[in-house]
């Protein structure tokens, strides 16, 4: 199925909400056990009560990263476990380099074989279209997704993403750039690209600046709830609830009272509560 049209598809089916695996060091609740193998156990039961609430995953590399090829091996199997259960995987790496080294992460991510099964995958463009075009070329022939960073939700992000020449911001001028990739790989179900960009929350008159720019693009929105941005700033490029998808991490993870949980099924409430929570917020935002 073509990238485009299956976020589209998980969007119309489960809303725009998308969960962030992240393994916050010491939030994980004791119940699931220690180290690597508590972290797997725990992620394992996310996967698991996400079912028929949530569509949408998106792990953040560097957190497994941090424990070498073990914490590496975790979140393949989660990646692997979190398809198999029907969920898109959207890989937060941020990758981007030039020539032989590009397509090198192409392959390793997007191409024939993947050492780690996911969806899509977050890219940086600031050396230029040449660091994305193997990303692209490796999502085209095997129905993946790329995620390029556009305008970020971090505070810093003005220091260059906001930087003007002619009156024109930077992330605007990468939009504009994007902007005939993104049509020429719109979806044959639903006219949605693979081409995705991330637009953070904390910017909303910028998101809907960059859906006029780019009206087949996918958002990816980052910035919703803990860092500040309310449901209606994430939703604010949605197109009749769809083309938007709002990651929410520490909310959903790691609400009151969880770490303290002392058994499976009171945690299992907890968690049930927080993620209703999130994604009624962010469906009524839609309405």
């Amino acid at each position: 199925m073509h990238f485009g049209d299956k976020i589209a598809q998980a969007i119309k089916d489960k809303g725009p909400l998308c969960v962030g695996l992240d393994p916050h060091e010491g939030r994980i609740p004791a119940l699931f056990g220690r180290g690597l193998a508590g972290m797997e156990a725990f992620f394992n039961a996310v996967l698991a009560r996400l079912n028929g609430q949530c569509g949408i995953v998106k792990p953040q590399i560097a957190f497994f990263e941090r424990h070498g090829p073990d914490g590496l091996a975790v979140l393949a199997r989660l990646c692997v476990r979190a398809r198999d259960l029907g969920l898109v995987v959207l890989l937060d790496a941020k990758r981007g380099d030039i020539g032989s080294t590009a397509s090198a992460y192409a392959a390793a991510y997007l191409g024939p074989e993947p050492w780690l099964s996911c969806d899509a995958i977050t890219v940086n463009p600031y050396m230029g279209m040449d660091t994305l075009e193997p990303f692209l070329s490796a999502a085209d022939d095997h129905g993946k997704g790329v995620i390029v960073l556009v305008r970020t939700s971090n505070p810093g992000a003005a220091d260059f993403e906001q930087w003007r020449q002619n009156d024109m911001p930077l992330y605007a001028h990468i939009a504009e750039t994007l902007a005939p990739f993104a049509r020429e790989r719109r979806g044959p179900q639903t006219g949605w690209s693979s081409l995705m960009i991330v637009a953070g929350a904390t910017a909303p008159l910028e998101a809907r600046r960059l859906r006029v720019a780019l009206p087949h693009c996918p958002f990816l929105v980052p910035g919703y709830g803990a860092q500040g941005a309310s449901a209606t700033d994430a939703m604010a490029a949605a197109l009749d609830g769809q083309g938007v998808v709002v990651n929410s991490s520490r909310a959903v993870l790691y609400p009151e009272g969880a770490h303290e949980a002392e058994s499976i099924t009171a945690w299992d409430g907890i968690f049930d509560t927080a993620l209703k929570r999130a994604r009624e917020d962010l469906m009524t935002a839609t309405r």
